[in-house]
């Protein structure tokens, strides 16, 4: 089993910056497929952002050139930076790992875009 905390998100302007992160219960050494979800109200749960554990990264055009995934495997941490934020990038962001044919969710960070 793995336990998954996501912490960044909040309130942020058009056209502002936020990164999100999300820890692990366990070593993510040896998990090949991470990565970030979204979830906006009245829509269907949607990737933004996948890593292998050989630092392959995949997105959707959507949001591709505005955000960036990473993981640090020493910190058990995967992470999203998301610059150039627009309001239709609201949403709850849901971190995802896949072990063994499981999938493992957190709990969810709201990210909200207005002015």
């Amino acid at each position: 089993q793995v336990q998954l905390v996501e912490s960044g998100g909040g309130l942020v302007q058009p056209g502002g910056s936020l990164r999100l992160a999300c820890v692990a219960s366990r070593s993510i050494f040896s998990i090949g497929a991470m990565g970030w979800y979204r979830q906006a109200p009245g829509r269907e749960r949607e990737l933004v952002a996948s890593i292998t554990n050989v630092f392959m990264t995949n997105y959707p055009d959507s949001v591709k050139g505005r955000f960036t995934i990473s993981r640090d495997n020493a910190k058990k941490t995967i992470y999203l930076q998301m610059n150039s934020l627009k309001p239709e990038d609201t949403a709850v962001y849901y971190c995802n790992v896949k072990v063994m044919g499981m999938d493992y969710w957190g709990k969810g960070t709201l990210v909200t875009v207005s002015s």
